[in-house]
């Protein structure tokens, strides 16, 4: 018999090793993967805003007016996502918000003459452009 023991398994240096390099990837990603959900809501605001301007002109074509009645545009929103939205005969003008963002963030449009929306300090910019507050 040999007086040499054998080692089988890590030792604690290695283990901590492996937990550090973890930490460390996990401490990168955590920030990108929040950055890239975030962009996901906003995308979602501004496909429902140009979905609800073609439902709008579809439905202008049919009554020579808008409506605030999303029910007769047959639109829906996007999972979390709650759309505001005014109209008069000439124009209308709509917000759009996400239960991730909160209330004062999240993206506006309008057409025509109605009353320009915002959403916290972000204003339209110009008719028929999505303007959102990142």
């Amino acid at each position: 018999m040999s007086n040499e023991r054998e080692s089988r398994g890590f030792t604690l240096i290695e283990l901590l090793i492996v937990v550090v390099i973890v930490g460390i990837l996990a401490a990168i990603a955590i920030p990108k993967f929040s950055s890239v959900r975030e962009k996901a809501y906003y995308s979602a605001m501004k496909s429902d805003l140009k979905n609800l301007g073609n439902k709008q002109e579809l439905y202008y074509q049919n009554a020579y007016s808008y409506t605030t009645v999303q029910a007769s545009l047959a639109f829906e929103t996007s999972s979390g996502v709650t759309v505001a939205s005014a109209a008069t005969t000439s124009g209308w003008s709509a917000s759009a918000t996400h239960t991730a963002t909160g209330t004062s963030e999240g993206c506006v449009v309008f057409f025509g003459t109605a009353t320009t929306p915002t959403v916290g300090s972000t204003t339209a910019a110009s008719p028929g452009a999505v303007t959102c507050t990142r």
